[in-house]
């Protein structure tokens, strides 16, 4: 059984229907915590998550459940293209609408057609954009939703601007998330990890050295805080490769002691 995040009509519905290619159960959770705590559990195999989006950056829920929350790991990573369509209640006039609604990343998304053709029109922020396309559909053609096509198929609103998304270029990269690691390893892999390091000058450039003497190399770097602490911070990191490999496991062995806080998180194919 795969978990996502929904409501139904989500772009994280549709990336576990695309990713799993029919051949699993879906299962929908109220947030992205309780998916991965259910993978936890034992009360699922696995969920797909959002972790990063090409325009809004790391989902911060998934990086803090995952580094604090959890035990599990990264076994797969799976990247969807957003495309944020207008919809509303079928034989809407536009002129009707009085007010468009999304979750606030679909508003932000797609400013330039909402400046454009729609100024003075209320915008409104939703819980999803499934919960928008809901109320779209229940109003009296009073409000539009910005949404993806799945959402507006389910929830029978006509589509009235296509793709009208600012940027083309809109990726999610979702992960999939599993009890125990994955251990097949491919040609094209990464591996992720998160740690901490004193709080003193040059610890983290240290611990970024020891992958650098192995040359080994980094796709991605971010910091999240401690939670517990003001002005301390965990690092999440993704180099290329997999820990099968022997100059990465070692070098990986020598970041986790020199941390004060360890913890791999998955070596897995990647996009």
């Amino acid at each position: 059984m795969l978990g996502y995040m929904g409501p139904a009509g989500t772009f994280s519905q549709q990336a576990a229907v695309e990713w799993s290619e029919g051949r699993e159960e879906l299962k929908e959770f109220p947030t992205i915590a309780s998916a991965i705590k259910a993978v936890d559990n034992g009360e699922i195999e696995r969920c797909i998550v959002p972790i990063e989006n090409s325009l809004n950056g790391s989902v911060t829920m998934t990086l803090d459940t995952l580094a604090f929350n959890s035990d599990v790991y990264i076994t797969a990573e799976y990247v969807l293209g957003i495309t944020q369509n207008l919809a509303v209640k079928k034989g809407t006039d536009l002129s009707d609408i009085k007010m468009i609604m999304s979750h606030p990343q679909g508003l932000g998304q797609c400013t330039k057609m909402l400046e454009k053709e729609f100024p003075g029109v209320e915008l409104r922020a939703a819980a999803s954009t499934a919960k928008a396309s809901q109320a779209a559909a229940e109003s009296d053609g009073s409000i539009a939703a910005i949404a993806p096509a799945a959402a507006a198929q389910l929830y029978g609103l006509e589509i009235v601007r296509a793709a009208c998304n600012d940027d083309r270029n809109n990726y999610t990269r979702f992960v999939v998330i599993e009890k125990k690691p994955n251990m097949k390893v491919t040609d094209h892999d990464k591996t992720s990890i998160v740690f901490s390091t004193e709080h003193v000058p040059g610890s983290l450039y240290r611990a970024i050295g020891l992958l650098g003497d192995e040359k080994i190399n980094m796709l991605k770097i971010e910091s999240r805080p401690v939670k517990n602490e003001l002005g301390k911070y965990i690092f999440f990191i993704d180099i290329e490769g997999n820990t099968d490999n022997a100059k990465i496991y070692f070098a990986l062995d020598k970041v986790r002691r020199h941390s004060l806080f360890y913890k791999y998180l998955g070596s897995y194919h990647y996009e």
